[in-house]
């Protein structure tokens, strides 16, 4: 097991509870330097920026601090980013952690019968800057010890190759036929401007990429 710092360990001791690390993350300014790349836990708790990929796994490491699995879920999109978060079971129910450039793609409540469920909570707000709604699939939750070989918590180098690859791979479990994509109505135009409060231009999907 990774050998985490003394001051990793005492933001791990404030961040005792989904909640505080939820807030923890909205604080912490989007990294959009490099979206080919991922970094660690580490990374995020030195350079103080996150993006989801990131986020969702400090929030892995701090809920496995506290005996949680560190477990997170892919979503995929269509015109947009995918979404990455991290997951997890109270009572039985499933809730969510999430770094987003948005506002409604970030934590979600563990009152979720199922994962599906879960995944569902984020349709009609994951949209791209058009306000087109984007959430195609999702993976089963993950468990991240399935990458320990590759120091997923503390490593310098870029988890995108190895990690973000692998998970883009998986099979993800399509939520929408074609006749069903075809009918979706645009994003409310109010709900649009409010997921778009805070957030950095620099690292919203770019629709002509």
């Amino acid at each position: 097991m990774v050998v985490w710092t003394k001051k990793e360990i005492e933001l791990f001791e404030i961040l005792k509870t989904p909640n505080t690390i939820q807030e923890f993350l909205n604080s912490t300014p989007y990294d959009a330097v490099d979206q080919e790349t991922n970094r660690s836990p580490r990374y995020v708790i030195k350079e103080k920026r996150a993006n989801c990929f990131e986020g969702a796994l400090l929030a892995a490491a701090v809920m496995e601090y506290y005996g949680h699995q560190p477990r997170i879920i892919d979503m995929s999109a269509h015109n947009d980013d995918d979404h990455l978060i991290m997951v997890y079971q109270i009572c039985g129910h499933w809730g969510a952690i999430a770094k987003s450039n948005t506002t409604t793609l970030r934590g979600r409540e563990p009152v979720y019968d199922t994962p599906k469920d879960l995944i569902m909570s984020y349709f009609d707000f994951y949209f791209n800057v058009n306000g087109d709604k984007t959430l195609r699939g999702y993976t089963r939750p993950v468990n991240l010890n399935k990458f320990n070989k590759y120091n997923w918590r503390v490593t310098s180098g870029n988890l995108d190759l190895t990690v973000g690859n692998i998970l883009t791979k998986m099979k993800h479990n399509e939520i929408l036929t074609p006749e069903m994509a075809l009918r979706l109505n645009k994003a409310d135009s109010e709900i649009l401007a409010a997921s778009l409060l805070g957030s950095n231009p620099e690292g919203l999907y770019k629709l002509n990429r």
